[in-house]
């Protein structure tokens, strides 16, 4: 059967699995070949020896130890099913130009589609791409929230200051603020202080804080060796880096002026404060404990805005993202962006001459491309080896055949005299009218504390650098385009890329700042895309957590929707929330996704009780005695385990393995938190698998929780006591006398249990045989 006929039977049954062994459009022996292969992975026997004459089957070795294979097989999606089979076929019809089915399902001659069906399947597919590209589309704003209840909580708050700002009015009205809601308030200068210094001064402190608010931003004069950092982000960095050397936990606040702006303002904001706040998503993935928040004040604070901010920092409402204003408290959410198919506001079309920074690279190259089909004059792409670059006589060649004159320039878009020589260079005859900024250097991943301030600074060098000097040259320049390549990473973060992030954040702000200004600029905060951004290990763990890399073709009609609608700041990224949400809101509260309704849904149905299932699993526990309980529960613990990691039973799963070694990440954590709570009927935390370490640990508390044990809560008690024993040194064990402790408590049980219940376990094994010593192995140690 063809594609048309197996289509149609998948309408009529979920009974049958259907496989086109045959397509109009493909080859016939690649079409054979993989449709065996799916009957092979359904469990069909394939004798493939005719195919493979000569050769010889072999079993594939194991690991040592091990006698059986490991395969990680993930379940294909299931498509939903139309509401209406005919309309499917037809339409699966039409997308692959199959006249012969067309033709006989509508009782005419093929000659008679002519013209139709080429153009009926060329607007089935930009449909699809328009609603899959529309999908994409979000944007940051600012959402007003209640001021939080006036609170005087007491406590020390460090608050950090540069030393040329300690006796600004500013500075002085928040500490006051601070003290007058009753904290002791400790001022620590740390201007021109390194790394090593500020972590001893931090350790002579003494007792940890209650939070520590930086101010450090407001220094807003240059630093010394890194021309696109500021002091004050330069002292931001050192101080995150000094907090976690002298173990500091204390919430970090930092405090930035007009870094940002709500929708309604047009103000220059200071992009270099805002780097801040792309540093903070990351920090907030990275340091989910350590850290507090961001807050933004007017540039003129008044006595009102001060009262805020000592709301703010010590309200516990969760905001970590706030903008402070005469007017009120705003939080910055993430909402969608969807045109709805609305047109835009003008019809951009490449004129002239269009430069393209970082033209030769992997997404440069696409750009190239599409820009050339949209019959860009004069192409100008831009790499640091110019020619040299690996491609890029292949590209302009390829480029030139389509009608499209190409420059390959050499010049390193940081430097402001190769930026100027090059604009000059432009023929009068083409004019620039589109600048499009995707070079970039990208951050090794790592924490924070451990890059050095140089590398930190490396990172974001070429592209705020860049940007700066396209917009400070083409200041009085008319273009139609001026689009600045951002991140997700500065947008909800990425763990481990804090100066990707902040740098991304600094151009968003930039197009902000341009705006204001009464010129064009469009910052794109981009998802992955599927080509030059990440590499086929990360695309994967991106799939898994529910934010897949783009195809480049999709990105690009992205790119062209966005400058369609004259965005400034635009947010496009692929995310299946439904993965995404739980996975991101694990650490702690992100406040950010409130307004998404397909977040709320998925947070709201995993925080729903169970039902009929988790009832049944309860009425079935409850007549049993309490060993019993615990194996039903430790297999069902295991099988959810080896179902997420692909062994073939629960039996593989040990049951006094750590998680961590059995391979669990975030994203399965999260998968198996879901799948026990629909089992058991229970609201279970995000952190089940780090609050219960081992599957053994794991089914000892869901026994308390569902089981009428009469000690459920000493049990969890003994749970966490587990884990803490576990991770002391065998100095820490003698010093804090653990094991005499111990003892004592266990004296204690047995006088409780009397002389009979009280029975020793080693007493037990030596009257038991054999065969009851290996199940009390197997049921009680679960080994």
């Amino acid at each position: 059967p063809d594609a048309t006929l197996t289509g149609l039977g998948r309408q009529i049954t979920d009974d049958a699995v259907f496989i086109n062994l045959q397509h109009r459009t493909r080859p016939e022996e690649t079409e054979l070949l993989t449709g065996l292969a799916t009957a092979w992975t359904r469990g069909t026997t394939i004798d493939w020896t005719p195919l493979l004459a000569g050769g010889r089957r072999v079993d594939l070795p194991t690991y040592a130890f091990q006698r059986k294979t490991y395969w990680a097989v993930e379940e294909a999606p299931v498509a939903a099913a139309s509401a209406d089979p005919l309309d499917a076929a037809f339409w699966d019809s039409v997308e692959t130009q199959d006249w012969t089915a067309l033709s006989e399902r509508l009782s005419v001659d093929p000659a008679a589609l002519g013209d139709v069906l080429p153009a009926l399947s060329g607007l089935r597919a930009e449909h699809r791409q328009r609603t899959t590209v529309d999908s994409w589309r979000y944007r940051l704003t600012w959402s007003p929230v209640a001021e939080p209840v006036d609170t005087s909580r007491t406590g020390t708050w460090l608050v950090v200051v540069p030393a040329a700002l300690e006796a600004e009015d500013r500075v002085l009205r928040i500490v006051k603020e601070l003290t007058r809601r009753g904290n002791e308030v400790v001022q620590l200068d740390v201007t021109d202080l390194e790394r090593a210094d500020l972590a001893a001064r931090l350790r002579e402190l003494g007792e940890t804080p209650a939070g520590v608010l930086s101010l450090l931003a407001l220094d807003g004069a240059a630093h010394a060796r890194h021309g696109t950092l500021t002091r004050g982000v330069a002292a931001t960095v050192t101080l995150v880096q000094a907090l976690r050397d002298a173990a500091v936990t204390a919430p970090l606040w930092c405090v930035t002026a007009r870094a940002l702006a709500l929708d309604s303002e047009r103000i220059p904001v200071d992009a270099a404060q805002a780097r801040l706040w792309g540093l903070a998503t990351v920090l907030s993935l990275d340091l989910p404990a350590e850290w507090g928040g961001m807050i933004d004040l007017p540039e003129d604070a008044d006595d009102a805005s001060i009262r805020r901010l000592g709301s703010a920092l010590l309200s516990a409402d969760g905001e970590d993202q706030l903008l402070i204003r005469p007017n009120g408290l705003f939080a910055r959410r993430l909402v969608t962006a969807a045109t709805g198919g609305a047109p835009g506001k003008r019809q951009w079309r490449p004129r002239g001459t269009v430069l393209v920074t970082g033209g030769t690279g992997g997404i440069g190259a696409h750009l190239a491309r599409w820009l050339a089909a949209e019959g860009a004059e004069h192409l100008i792409l831009t790499s640091r080896r110019g020619r040299d670059a690996a491609g890029a006589t292949e590209l302009a060649a390829e480029l030139a055949a389509r009608g499209t004159e190409v420059t390959l320039a050499a010049c390193d878009i940081a430097d402001r005299d190769q930026v100027a020589a090059l604009l000059a260079a432009i023929p009068a005859d083409r004019p620039l009218r589109t600048v499009v900024h995707a070079a970039g250097l990208a951050q090794r991943l790592a924490g924070l504390d451990e890059l050095t301030l140089d590398e930190f600074a490396e990172v974001g060098h070429a592209k705020i650098a860049g940007a700066e000097h396209l917009d400070e040259l083409l200041a009085d320049h008319e273009l139609d385009a001026f689009v600045l390549f951002s991140s997700g990473s500065a947008v909800w973060g990425s763990g481990g890329q804090s100066a990707y992030g902040s740098a991304n954040s600094y151009l968003d702000a930039l197009a902000v700042r341009r705006r204001a200004a009464g010129r064009t600029a469009t910052a794109i905060a981009w998802g992955a895309w599927q080509t030059g951004m990440v590499d086929e290990e990360l695309a994967e763990q991106m799939r898994r957590l529910g934010a897949p890399a783009m195809p480049a073709d999709l990105a690009v009609a992205a790119l062209r929707q966005a400058l369609d609608q004259d965005d400034t700041s635009i947010v496009v990224a692929d995310i299946d929330w439904s993965r995404f949400a739980p996975t991101y809101t694990m650490a702690r509260r992100r406040p950010l996704l409130d307004e998404l309704a397909e977040v709320r849904a998925v947070l709201d149905g995993n925080d729903a009780d169970g039902g009929a299932d988790g009832a049944a699993l309860v009425a079935r526990l409850a007549p049993m005695p309490a060993a019993e309980q615990q194996r039903i529960l430790l297999d069902l613990v295991r099988d959810n385990v080896a179902r997420i990691l692909g062994y073939d039973s629960g039996a593989s799963v040990e049951p006094g393995r750590a998680f961590d070694d059995l391979g669990f990440d975030s994203v399965s954590a999260v998968d198996l938190r879901t799948r026990l709570g629909a089992a058991t009927g229970r609201k279970l935390p995000t952190t089940l698998v780090f609050d219960y370490a081992t599957p053994a640990a794991l089914a000892e508390h869901l026994h308390g929780a569902l089981c009428d044990t009469g000690g459920g809560d000493a049990l969890a008690h003994l749970d966490r006591l587990e884990q803490a024993v576990g991770a002391l040194s065998a100095e820490e064990i003698d010093r804090n006398r653990v094991t005499a402790r111990l003892q004592a408590v266990l004296a204690r049980l047995t006088a409780v249990l009397g002389p009979d219940g009280g029975a020793a376990v080693g007493d037990r094994i030596d009257a038991a045989s054999a065969e009851d010593v290996f199940a009390f192995i197997d049921q009680e140690l679960g080994l």
